[in-house]
C-alpha cells in the first residue's frame, strides 16, 4: 500500500493502482454506507441542466447517476480514474443505464485530457488526489471562474474522540497510499484560494468541504455592488488556515451525525 503507513509520504500512483485492482470487486459494498454524504456533496455543487461536471477518482461510477440526473441530457459528466479495473466497471454501469452524456477517462488526474471551462468538480473519498499538487493544479486550470467544488472523505478527529482514529486509520489503509494531510484534507484547496464551507460527520471522522473558485473582482462588483471583505466570510474557512493548515473540527449537529449513522446501521 505504498506510503499508507506514513504520516508525511506522498501518494504513490503505482501502489494505488494495485490497491484498487484488488479492491474493485467489493468497492461498492465498502462505499455504500457513505451514500448519504455522496448525495449531500453532489447537492453542494448546485448543478444545473447543461453544465459540465468532473467526477475525479470516479471509481466504479457510484456518483454518476446523481451527477447525470443533475446536468440532464444536455450536460456532460466526465469521470476520471487511473485504475483500469475500476473504469471498466464504471463503463459497464454507464452502458447498462444508457447515459449518453457520461464520458470516462482512464488516466492519472494530472495527465487527463479535460475540457475547458468546467462548471463543477466532485472529489468523493479521493484523498490521494487532493494531496497531489500536480493533479489539483491541472484540474483548477480547467475550471471556469466561480466553478463549484465539493470534497468528502476521511479525516483525523479531535483528541476528544481519539479512539475513533483507529477506525480512520484502518479505513485509510484500504483506500489511500499516504496518511499525510488527514488532519485537514481540504487544505490544498484552501491554499489555492478556494473559499470553503466545512461540515463533519460521525464525531469528526468524516468531512465535507464545499465552495467555489473566486470570481474576478469586477464580476463580483457588478453582481453585488460590493467587494466582499474577509471579515464577512464568517461561515467559511478561517483565512489563517490557508497558510497554516491544521486540524479543523466542526462536529455537526445530531442530525448530521444521524445522516451517516443511519446508513451504517441500516
Amino acid at each position: 500500500m505504498g506510503n499508507a503507513g506514513s504520516s508525511s509520504g506522498r501518494p504513490d500512483e503505482a501502489a494505488a493502482r494495485e490497491l484498487y485492482r484488488l479492491r474493485c470487486s467489493y468497492y461498492d459494498l465498502q462505499l455504500a454506507p457513505y451514500d448519504a454524504i455522496r448525495q449531500r456533496a453532489v447537492e453542494r455543487l448546485h448543478l444545473r441542466p447543461g453544465q459540465v461536471v468532473l467526477d475525479l477518482g470516479c471509481g466504479t461510477g457510484m456518483s454518476l447517476e446523481l451527477l447525470q440526473q443533475a446536468v440532464g441530457p444536455g450536460g456532460r459528466v466526465i469521470g476520471v480514474d487511473q485504475s483500469p479495473e475500476m473504469i471498466e466497471l464504471a463503463r459497464q454501469r454507464v452502458q447498462r443505464q444508457g447515459w449518453s452524456q457520461v464520458e470516462l477517462i482512464c488516466a492519472p488526474i494530472q495527465l487527463a485530457q479535460l475540457p475547458a471551462a468546467v462548471d463543477a468538480v466532485l472529489f468523493h473519498f479521493t484523498h490521494d488526489i487532493l494531496q497531489t499538487p500536480a493533479a489539483l493544479d491541472h484540474v483548477l486550470a480547467h475550471l471556469r471562474p466561480g466553478a463549484r467544488i465539493a470534497a468528502a472523505g476521511l479525516k483525523w478527529t479531535s483528541p476528544l474522540y481519539a479512539p475513533l482514529n483507529s477506525l480512520v486509520w484502518w479505513n485509510a489503509l484500504q483506500s489511500v497510499t499516504t496518511l499525510g494531510g488527514l488532519d485537514a484534507p481540504w487544505a490544498p484547496l484552501a491554499q489555492r484560494g478556494i473559499e470553503l464551507e466545512l461540515e463533519s460527520f460521525l464525531w469528526g471522522t468524516l468531512y465535507l468541504a464545499s465552495g467555489r473558485l473566486p470570481l474576478p473582482a469586477a464580476q463580483v462588483a457588478a453582481a453585488s455592488g460590493l467587494v466582499q471583505q474577509p471579515d464577512q466570510l464568517d461561515h467559511r474557512l478561517d483565512p489563517h488556515l490557508v497558510e497554516n493548515p491544521g486540524p479543523v473540527h466542526l462536529d455537526g449537529p445530531d442530525a448530521d451525525l444521524q445522516l451517516v449513522s443511519d446508513e451504517l446501521v441500516g
